[in-house]
């Protein structure tokens, strides 16, 4: 994740999204369309790309399913959640986010790429439902060890 992220392997999308695609078949949850959890303006236009869309739009299409990346947008700019507690991160994104119309009656995965608390995933499946989101499921690429990224207080 980290050469993805932060070293533009952008390559590594397809490669990532070939191995999961076979686990996300075998979960069976049957929804209609991959909705990539949108990063900031600020960091969008440092990076030049969202990662987690990197992995998303070819999961979706080796699935059959729509790539929705516009389906859920930022309300507002967060600090990256590295070094925050729980309470924090909770903090940080509550309320971040916003779903658009086009998720109205629909089973949405949600995909991010590295889950820690599940405070992002979290506020974005509140946003979903918010916007009458029938069901949503959570996907990430990696799940953080307890000591990486997350101050205990």
């Amino acid at each position: 994740m980290h050469k993805l992220k932060y070293r533009r392997d952008i390559a590594l999308g397809d490669a990532l999204a070939a191995h999961m695609a076979q686990y996300v078949r075998e979960l069976n949850w049957g929804f209609d369309m991959i909705v990539p959890i949108p990063l900031g303006r600020k960091r969008y236009k440092e990076r030049g790309y969202n990662q987690v869309a990197m992995i998303a739009k070819p999961l979706a299409l080796a699935l059959g399913v729509e790539f929705a990346p516009k389906a859920l947008a930022r309300r507002k700019e967060t600090r990256s959640q590295v070094g925050l507690s729980k309470q924090e991160r909770r903090e940080n994104v509550n309320g971040a986010f916003q779903a658009g119309a086009g998720v109205n009656g629909k089973t949405i995965l949600v995909m991010d790429d590295v889950a820690t608390t599940g405070s992002t995933l979290s506020s974005s499946a509140e946003a979903l439902f918010s916007s009458g989101a029938k069901d949503v499921y959570a996907l990430t690429v990696a799940r953080a060890l307890p000591h990486h990224g997350l101050k205990h207080v």
